[in-house]
């Protein structure tokens, strides 16, 4: 089986992570995506988010019609940091007939050798299945010096221009703007009953 790993704070989970990742599945040839929710991402420490509770709940509510989308509670279920060679040698162990292809950005992978464990993550890594953004830069060569061997696992997604981010639709929900169309309608409302992004 080919597994894609698509991970995020998902807060909330949008139409632009649905488009991805079911560009991810077929360009790829995914046989499922595991959503891994970041509780506590280390990399946005003082970046407020959501309690996990609703983001998880969003998560289900976006990805329920989609049998090859699942919610992973790898992170879920143990203690912050939540870095990603952790996680990913985690399901390693737990899928260890299965090719494991994680899925970023391109703007994550410029910032890799920030990251914990960058050597470990990519070793861990069958493929690494990128989202390229058009006003986004990468220099493989860079990264081939700093990481011999990645260029092999680099899987490039065409994905469509998507200019929604969870950042503008928590921004136009606390200015009282229309969102409705960003989110998929259960998360929509969702939203709305339990009151998020007001404050």
């Amino acid at each position: 089986m080919k597994i894609g790993i698509f991970g995020g704070t998902f807060d909330p989970p949008h139409i632009g992570h649905l488009i991805l990742a079911e560009e991810a599945l077929e360009q790829l040839s995914l046989d499922e995506i595991l959503w891994v929710l970041t509780p506590y991402p280390p990399h946005k420490i003082n970046i407020k988010v959501s309690p996990v509770q609703h983001r998880t709940t969003m998560v289900l509510l976006a990805i329920e019609k989609n049998s090859k989308f699942s919610l992973s509670r790898v992170d879920l279920d143990r203690p912050a940091p939540h870095y990603a060679s952790v996680t990913m040698q985690i399901l390693a162990d737990k899928y260890p007939k299965s090719e494991l292809i994680y899925l970023l950005g391109a703007d994550s992978l410029n910032e890799l050798s920030t990251w914990h464990e960058p050597g470990r993550f990519i070793t861990l890594c069958h493929g690494i299945g990128v989202m390229k953004r058009h006003s986004e830069e990468y220099n493989v060569e860079n990264l081939e010096t700093k990481f011999p061997g990645i260029i092999k696992k680099l899987l490039f997604i065409k994905a469509p221009i998507i200019e929604i981010s969870g950042s503008d639709i928590r921004e136009r929900v606390a200015q009282g703007k229309e969102f409705r169309y960003f989110v998929p309608d259960k998360v929509f409302y969702y939203i709305l009953k339990q009151n998020l992004y007001k404050n």
